[in-house]
């Protein structure tokens, strides 16, 4: 029976994700490439604009951003926010990784419902992501279509996770 439940799942997971071509998954994981040594400055931009989500770290809720900015904390914690999107980046287009995207995003989900995260603030991570991108990629209307793609294919994933996640 698990196995059912487990099939149908993935089948209906399947069916709401759409394939990148080549050239999207390309431009996607280089352009990603180009940004992703700017850890501080895409978490800043997510709190700048997100101040909910700001709340929710321990370390750094009720804190001016721009004291923080520059902290070890900071730095650290920047870094894993976008280490685990560098890593699912880098996954990403080979069908062998699906189980470790799983697992990856698995985690994700569960760590974060667990610390009463919700879909809302994880579009507002997402929209606050790609306005960031969009300051700081050569942006335009593939740039922008391959993001959405991409982005629209991670999400759904990661809250359907956090939908199920104990």
């Amino acid at each position: 029976m698990k196995f059912l439940v487990l099939a149908l799942c993935i089948a209906a997971a399947s069916a709401a994700v759409t394939p990148m071509s080549a050239d999207q998954l390309a431009l996607f994981k280089s352009s990603w490439n180009t940004v992703k040594h700017n850890e501080v400055d895409i978490l800043y931009a997510v709190f700048k604009a997100n101040p909910d989500i700001q709340a929710k770290f321990p370390q750094f809720a009720g804190k001016d951003l721009d004291s923080i900015k520059d902290s070890a904390d900071f730095a650290v914690h920047s870094g894993r926010i976008v280490g685990f999107f560098s890593e699912v980046i880098g996954l990403i287009g080979n069908p062998e990784n699906r189980p470790a995207l799983k697992t990856l995003i698995d985690g994700l989900a569960s760590s974060h419902k667990a610390r009463g995260i919700e879909k809302a603030q994880f579009e507002e991570f997402r929209a606050s992501l790609v306005d960031y991108l969009s300051h700081h990629l050569d942006w335009n209307d593939t740039m922008k279509s391959t993001w959405d793609l991409a982005l629209n294919n991670m999400f759904f994933y990661i809250l359907h996770a956090l939908e199920v996640a104990q």
